[in-house]
């Protein structure tokens, strides 16, 4: 039987080396072109005459559509394979993570596989944003009510 410091030692020795510096690069400038991309929309809504509040929102709603619809064709792994966090921290890593479990366990129906899997990897982010949301909302509140 192998020890744990054997077994440690030989996945060093197969392990290839990552190449951090690069990795991290290559995720910034992919995560900026994103945002790039994202800019570029707000500007195009702007310039189109839309207010900019609604043009903000507009630049969310198309870069989760971009995000979901390259999820789709199979082209936001293949992206994110090279990206690493560069995709996953922007709008359209959020929609990637729904919409793969959902394209994923779509065989199994649309309540038990589509409706079940959706949120399996989005939901724990979701459902700690709303709880924290609720702990500062209170903690406000409550700092309000010292201060008349």
């Amino acid at each position: 039987m192998m020890k744990k410091e054997e077994y440690s030692k030989l996945v060093k020795e197969k392990s290839p080396a990552s190449p951090v510096v690069f990795d991290c690069i290559k995720a910034f400038f992919i995560g900026g072109l994103i945002c790039l991309l994202g800019q570029a929309l707000t500007n195009l809504f702007i310039y189109l005459k839309v207010s900019e509040k609604d043009a903000k929102t507009l630049c969310s709603v198309s870069l989760i559509f971009i995000g979901v619809l390259l999820t789709v064709l199979g082209l936001y792994d293949k992206i994110a394979k090279h990206a690493g966090a560069g995709t996953l921290l922007p709008i359209t890593g959020f929609a990637n993570s729904i919409a793969a479990p959902a394209i994923e366990f779509r065989s199994e129906g649309f309540i038990l596989g589509v409706g079940a899997k959706i949120f399996s990897i989005a939901g724990p982010v979701i459902a700690y944003g709303v709880a924290s949301s609720v702990v500062y909302g209170f903690i406000y509140w409550l700092s309000t009510l010292f201060q008349k």
